[in-house]
């Protein structure tokens, strides 16, 4: 017994591998930005907002992986990536409607979100409350939230009861009929 103790001890203990819990994460928790995510990653839906700071389009992507067991079971697997883009709008008339709202090519930010159920990073204060949270600029390296409690967490208290997701927005997580009975 007390070999399985030291044995439990000594995983708890050992840093995660890089890679091992995501991609995007590596041994200390540093989180980056998935490459090609608009082609690799599914699309779950897009949010406009009108006004202020965070004005424009915003589309949000996730892993396939985590897409599928969410769909099947309502939760994030531990290693879900979550990505954020942010653009601006313009508008314009077209055979659509008038004043029409559309993205532009310029990227504002991006936020991502790594699921992390067993708090592997619990020294890190980009980690917690069962994600990774991290912020990345256009034209700056690396992660630009200093504290995902200050810089992340006030937008997404709202939904605390939803694993800190606003999956209303997001019909990709649900499984529709296509067959049209």
């Amino acid at each position: 017994m007390m070999r399985k103790i030291a044995l439990v001890a000594l995983l708890a203990a050992t840093p995660v591998l890089a890679g091992e819990l995501s991609p995007v994460v590596d041994g200390k928790g540093e989180i980056s930005m998935p490459e090609n995510f608009r082609l690799d990653m599914v699309h779950l839906g897009s949010w406009f907002v009108p006004e202020g700071d965070a004005s424009g389009f915003h589309d949000v992507y996730a892993d396939r992986k985590g897409v599928e067991v969410y769909r099947q079971s309502g939760t994030f697997p531990d290693g879900t990536v979550v990505v954020k883009e942010l653009r601006p709008a313009a508008s314009g008339d077209f055979t659509t409607g008038k004043d029409v709202s559309y993205s532009i090519t310029d990227v504002k930010q991006w936020f991502v979100m790594v699921k992390d159920s067993k708090n592997r990073f619990a020294d890190n204060p980009s980690w917690g409350e069962g994600w990774g949270w991290a912020l990345f600029k256009p034209g700056v390296q690396g992660n630009q939230s200093a504290n995902y409690k200050q810089d992340c967490l006030g937008c997404h208290v709202p939904v605390k009861d939803k694993d800190w997701i606003y999956t209303q927005g997001y019909p990709t997580l649900l499984s529709v009929d296509l067959s049209g009975k």
